[in-house]
């Protein structure tokens, strides 16, 4: 582990490699899986006030499932909040292209000027997964056997996570964090990289 401030960063975020790889997977994140995306909760209000301007870019499914859970939920599980479910199956964001690709639909109206959030970060992160604790917070790489090709294409164009990632870790934690994990990033590679 790599600390940074209050950040304890796993060294995967720089060994390992990942490029996204939709033509392959479909979007498969963002239907499988147990539960609906993880949320912050600050992400709950936002949810909750973009949601009328949303809409229109939604399956009726996707609503149907919003109107009956609202526009988050809660994990039973372990009482996070996340994103509601259509039929325990996919995100109630979830649009599919005409390819049967999955996208954002809160992205989708984010890139057309109608909301100014993007879509959960937690989404935006994805491989990383960010655990709060008391007295830290840790970035760990999650594993998950649905993004095989995006390893592959990730170790085919030698792109590393963080660097896959610099947008939305910049979102997330701003510029300077960036740099500095850059240069982490680096030094480890100096001594332990490939």
């Amino acid at each position: 582990m790599i600390q940074i401030d209050n950040k304890l960063i796993s060294e995967d975020i720089f060994s390992e490699e990942f490029v996204c790889n939709l033509s392959k997977c479909k979007g498969a994140c963002c239907v499988e899986g147990d539960v609906g995306a993880p949320l912050d909760q600050s992400e709950t209000d936002i949810l909750d006030r973009i949601y009328p301007q949303v809409k229109p870019y939604l399956t009726q499914a996707g609503i149907n499932a919003i109107e009956e859970q609202g526009t988050w939920t809660i994990d039973p599980a372990d009482n996070d909040y996340v994103t509601p479910m259509v039929n325990g199956g996919e995100c109630a964001y979830v649009i599919f292209d005409e390819k049967g690709v999955t996208k954002c639909g809160i992205e989708k109206a984010y890139e057309d000027g109608a909301v100014e959030w993007q879509k959960p970060i937690s989404c935006h992160l994805y491989p990383i997964r960010v655990n709060e604790y008391s007295t830290f917070t840790a970035l760990n790489y999650h594993e998950w056997k649905i993004c095989n090709d995006a390893c592959e294409l990730g170790k085919e164009l030698q792109v590393p996570i963080y660097k896959f990632l610099k947008t939305p870790l910049i979102r997330k934690y701003g510029d300077e964090f960036y740099t500095v994990l850059s240069e982490a990033a680096e030094e480890w590679n100096r001594e332990f990289g490939k």
